[in-house]
């Protein structure tokens, strides 16, 4: 069957002529002179980069946002995710040897898993399926399983998220993690780990790992103390949120990040491309570190100042703020809760848009909990459109294929009915006598055998777009996948990077594929 995904999304906006894609992997991101420039002239309007649309799950007029809110990493700042989750693995498989576990020879593959998989924590696979919960690719361990496999273990199975046997991978975090896990399930079913409860338990052990390398501060020193490694620069940022902040919307910054790590993290993004005299502070209105989401979004909790903000080397010391007292620009707070944010900006609902990169965490808790408006950031699509935009003259070849292939199935159809009726001599007179009509049938079969021969190897290209194990990020086989079905449901836009706004503006309304009854 035809791989659908191969076909880019459709809610984008109409464009002109796009040049050639450059490629954009996160191995081939260099990090430029860091040297301030002077902005060059835009035609008007612009053409958006490939890759680089803002697509539109529902309606959204920008004009009518009043602020706009903004997670840290992986959103306003992009890393190096080969890099950043190999440091992430180095540390966590350092705490599984210490607990004796014989990790030493395994190594971080970051093309083993991809965000929006699922991970079934009893069986050990890891699974992408469609947007109706269906397993389309299974792995157990680190081993594709066969169609046979798969049929096995998923076809009386549905996926939901509401179960704790199923993670979802969330985000380009999830990437050494799902490795890791993989690799255990190998380990553990050579012999060479000993766990009573199984792979919930292996699932444990990886989680453990992770959030200890986290906690203990090591990883997050190593980065701050060379960001250039780790940091993927963004000339136009800077300017994406200057537009935003003239054209009148109050900015926030709300990141789960402690201060010292944002500070790191947003200078090396944000001083090289601002303007003379401007610091990365001074562009919102808000600024929040260590927010707890989901939690910030769900729940009150008291809001510190941080104080010594910036002359001290650490986090700085926390001031509890008073009743009544508000929050202030340039300032950086601890804490708090959207509700209080809420009340301070003179902000609600629908007035706001928050950004994220995380499903749960920054899109579904903001929407479900407040009715802010949601934009995801998924970098991948900057992947998965230049593979598609590659693939096209053979996806051309494919879709005439399948529509031969479609015809000749329907006329199959009717010919093995037809040799059915005259078989036990009910319905109207056939056209033809028995035995033509079974030589016809014999003929048909025999085309559309050499047409699969011809569709299975575009096929299967067609299904390792962007991804040679799990294909395109938003499909499953022929179907939407799940990711895509968390995105329409929570996100209203949708985009590879923030600064893509910036092609988009302030002033925009954004319509979404079924408006005015569009298809």
């Amino acid at each position: 069957m035809s791989e659908q995904g191969s076909r880019p999304p459709r809610t984008a906006a109409k464009t002109q002529k796009q040049p050639k894609p450059e490629k954009d992997s996160q191995k081939q991101e260099r990090q430029p002179k860091r040297t301030r420039k002077a902005p060059t002239e835009m035609s008007l309007p612009p053409i958006t980069p490939p890759g680089r649309q803002v697509f539109c799950s529902r309606t959204l007029n920008l004009r009518g946002i009043k602020a706009i809110g903004y997670d840290m990493d992986y959103t306003l700042v992009h890393y190096r995710a080969d890099v950043w989750e190999g440091r992430a693995y180095a540390h966590a498989k350092q705490h599984l040897l210490s607990r004796g576990l014989p990790v030493e020879s395994l190594q971080f593959d970051p093309e083993l898993v991809t965000r929006g998989l699922v991970v079934d924590t009893d069986k050990g696979n890891i699974l992408k399926a469609n947007r109706f919960g269906y397993v389309k690719k299974a792995m157990h361990g680190t081993r594709p399983m066969d169609f046979e496999a798969q049929r096995a273990a998923y076809s009386r199975e549905v996926i939901s998220l509401s179960e704790k046997r199923w993670v979802f991978l969330n985000t380009l975090f999830s990437l050494s993690e799902g490795c890791l896990f993989a690799q255990l399930v190998d380990l553990f079913d050579a012999g060479r780990i000993a766990c009573r409860e199984g792979y919930p338990e292996l699932f444990r052990l990886v989680r453990e790992a992770l959030d200890s390398t986290h906690m203990e501060g090591r990883l997050k020193a190593e980065i701050m103390a060379a960001p250039e490694r780790f940091v993927v620069p963004d000339p136009e940022m800077p300017l994406a949120l200057l537009d935003q902040k003239h054209a009148g919307k109050k900015l926030m910054l709300i990141t789960n990040s402690e201060w010292a790590y944002t500070r790191a993290m947003m200078d090396a993004a944000f001083t090289p491309f601002l303007p003379e005299g401007t610091t990365w502070q001074s562009l919102f209105d808000v600024i929040i570190v260590s927010s707890r989401k989901p939690g910030f979004f769900l729940a009150n909790a008291p809001l510190f100042e941080v104080v010594d903000a910036e002359t001290s080397g650490g986090e700085g010391l926390l001031r509890p703020c008073g009743m009544g007292e508000n929050i202030e620009p340039g300032r950086v707070y601890w804490g708090g809760s959207a509700s209080l944010v809420e009340k301070e900006m003179g902000v609600s609902g629908e007035e706001v848009l928050f950004v994220g990169d995380h499903m749960w965490s920054d899109v579904h808790a903001s929407k479900s909990a407040l009715k802010w408006r949601t934009a995801l950031i998924l970098r991948e699509l900057e992947r998965d459109t230049a593979a598609i935009s590659g693939f096209r003259a053979s996806q051309e070849a494919l879709d005439a294929l399948m529509e031969k292939k479609d015809a000749l199935e329907k006329r199959h159809t009717w010919l093995r009915l037809s040799i059915q009726r005259l078989r036990h001599r009910y319905g109207p007179p056939a056209a033809s006598p028995k035995k033509a009509l079974e030589a016809e049938l014999e003929t048909v079969r025999e085309q559309i055998a050499a047409l699969d021969e011809k569709i299975s190897p575009l096929a299967q290209a067609s299904g390792e777009l962007g991804s040679a194990l799990w294909g395109p990020l938003m499909r499953a086989g022929n179907d939407k996948s799940l990711l895509a079905r968390q995105v329409e449901t929570y996100a209203d836009i949708y985009t590879s990077r923030v600064s893509n706004l910036l092609y988009a503006t302030p002033f925009a309304y954004l319509r979404s594929e079924n408006a005015g009854g569009m298809k």
